[in-house]
Formats: C-alpha cells, sequence, structure tokens
C-alpha cells in the first residue's frame, strides 16, 4: 500500500447507493513531502498544480485531493484546506501558529454519468476523507474510486508499495480511464504480469451490455521516502505515467486528464557524489525509483480494477469472470 511509506496517510469518503456514485479521497502528510505532477491527456481538471513547477516558491505539500464529481469535485480539496488549518498545518504565512496555508493540490475524475445530476463532492467530503486518514484503508469502489470506470468495466481505488534497497516506492490510483484495463477476449489484465494479484487469470470473452463512456481520467499519487527536489520529484511522476499506459489501452487520450502526484517525504537521502559511483550515484538511484514508480503504479491500477465492485450501473470485473477469484 502506498501508506508502506512512512508518514503517509490515506483516507476515503464517498457515497454510493440512492443516486449516488461519487466519492473523494486524501493522501495526506501531515509532516509535509516535496510535491511534483505530471499530467497527460487532453481533459485534465486540477487545483493548485502550477504551484509544483519546480521554479515556484512553495516546495512542500500537506495533502493531495482525489476527487469524483468532475470540475465540481474540485470543492472537496476546501475541506482539506480547512482540516488542515484547524491543526495549523500548511505554509507559514504570518507569526502565529494559526497563520498557515495548507497546501493541497487537487485533481478530479469524470463519474457524472454514476450520479443523479447534482450529486457530487463538496467540501463535507474531503474533510470527512481527512477524518478517516489512517495508514490502512479500504481498496475498490471507495473515495475517488466510487464511481469510476474503466473502460466498460467499474474501475475503483488501488494501491501497491515496492522496497528498492533501502527505499520505500508506494502507489494509489483512482482507475477511472477511458480505455480498456483488460483484454476483453480473455479477461486478462493488461499488466497482469507486473505481479501476483492473488487471481486465476480467465480465459473466456467477455459478456458485457453496458456502453463506455468516451470521458474519464485516472488520477493516483505515488510516494517515496527519498529526499527528492521538486524536479527529481517530477521524474517520479513521469515515470508512473509509464505504469497507467502499461495498465489501460489505450492511456492518455484526449478524453482523460490522467494526473499524477508524487510526494518525497525525505526520510533518507540519496547517495551523492562522494561514494565509489562519483557523480552517476545520484541519477542512477533516483532511476532504480522511477522503475519502480511505473511497476507499482501500474499495479495499483490492477489492484482498483479487481477490488471494484459494481455500482452506478457499470458490472465489476468480478462479476463478469467470478471464476478468476476460484
Amino acid at each position: 500500500m502506498i501508506t508502506d511509506v512512512p508518514g503517509v496517510l490515506v483516507g476515503h469518503h464517498e457515497r454510493v447507493g440512492g443516486g449516488w456514485a461519487t466519492g473523494t479521497t486524501v493522501v495526506l502528510v501531515p509532516e509535509g513531502a516535496v510535491g511534483a505532477v505530471d499530467q497527460r491527456g487532453g481533459a485534465p481538471g486540477t487545483r493548485e498544480t502550477n504551484l509544483l513547477e519546480p521554479e515556484n516558491l512553495v516546495q512542500r505539500v500537506n495533502a493531495v485531493c482525489l476527487s469524483g464529481g468532475s470540475a465540481y469535485g474540485l470543492a472537496a480539496a476546501d475541506g482539506v484546506m480547512r482540516w488542515l488549518s484547524e491543526r495549523n498545518l500548511g505554509f507559514p504565512v504570518g507569526t502565529q501558529p494559526h497563520e498557515v496555508v495548507p497546501i493541497v493540490p487537487a485533481a478530479v475524475l469524470f463519474d457524472l454519468p454514476r450520479s443523479e445530476w447534482g450529486n457530487r463532492p463538496d467540501a463535507s467530503f474531503g474533510y470527512a476523507a481527512c477524518e478517516a486518514a489512517s495508514v490502512s484503508f479500504a481498496q475498490g469502489t471507495v473515495g475517488a474510486g466510487a464511481g469510476a470506470a474503466v473502460g466498460s468495466l467499474k474501475g475503483g481505488i488501488g494501491s501497491a508499495s515496492e522496497v528498492v534497497g533501502e527505499f520505500t516506492v508506494g502507489a494509489l490510483a483512482a482507475v477511472n480511464a477511458a480505455g480498456e484495463a483488460v483484454d476483453l477476449t480473455t479477461g486478462r489484465a493488461y499488466a497482469a504480469d507486473h505481479g501476483d494479484f492473488g487471481v486465476k487469470w480467465p480465459s473466456r470473452a467477455a459478456s458485457l451490455s453496458s456502453k463506455p463512456t468516451d470521458l474519464n481520467t485516472t488520477i493516483g499519487v505515488v510516494a517515496v521516502d527519498a529526499a527528492l527536489s521538486k524536479a527529481e520529484a517530477r521524474r517520479l511522476a513521469v515515470a508512473a505515467q509509464d505504469g497507467l499506459a502499461r495498465a489501460v489501452r489505450p492511456a492518455h487520450t484526449m478524453f482523460d486528464g490522467d494526473t499524477v502526484f508524487a510526494l518525497a517525504t525525505g526520510a533518507r537521502e540519496l547517495p551523492d557524489a562522494s561514494g565509489p559511483f562519483g557523480a552517476a550515484a545520484r541519477p542512477a538511484a533516483l532511476d532504480a525509483l522511477c522503475s519502480a514508480a511505473a511497476r507499482v503504479f501500474a499495479r495499483a491500477m490492477v489492484h482498483g480494477l479487481l477490488a471494484a465492485t459494481t455500482a452506478g450501473g457499470v458490472p465489476a470485473y468480478r462479476d463478469v469472470w467470478p471464476e478468476a477469484f476460484g
């Protein structure tokens, strides 16, 4: 899970049923983390992403807010800011402890067809997700994944992690793409070779009657306990997008706004030029973390697919290929 990276917490809040299938997920870093972002595709919905450019002032963020509701769902970040400000967490702008501005980049996915019109996340969703934040959290039809769809199937929240030397790289994805995550002629996930997912991949074509929507967007976060600059953290986000492209076909379309944030908590230093590998040591270590970022993000997407349950009229993988789960 992404929370295997020390200092990272995740919370969800969602409404499913009664005309609702949407929600919000918050990745909290109460001690702050260097933040970066990489955005692909033609239909993004984001907030505070310019702030993450390496040349800009603020270096550390306090949380990342991922939400359903399309552009309306960006309001959920207001609740995250309120929760953080009540705890005096943010960028100091005055002399008193409470004089802070919480730094909360956000991205949204398109799930409006899964709810009655007007039912979408607001600030209360972001606040409630913060209240629920923990090192343990659910995957599937929860949080920002409550109304997610990936191609013809239900999407959801997925997470994964990997140890690289002394570092830990984790990812969380809200899987909601225009492309398919599964070969519909066999039932095998495109990124099936990225891990042992505890299923027996089927070998039969799907029988699907639902029509996929072309308006989606996968959003997520990759985190590491390394001390990175904003520019180095962005390389981590760029690499995670490679994992997204391995898991979905096609990826980064004009109808997706695929956005991946990176968080570097800074607990461990990368090797420097004083070691036996000289000037190549730091970029080589960063490259190993980037390779892991691609793998864990791809695995997180498969977990989100497999953990999802039918909601909002979109069938889940587990209902289409139940034999995969034994």
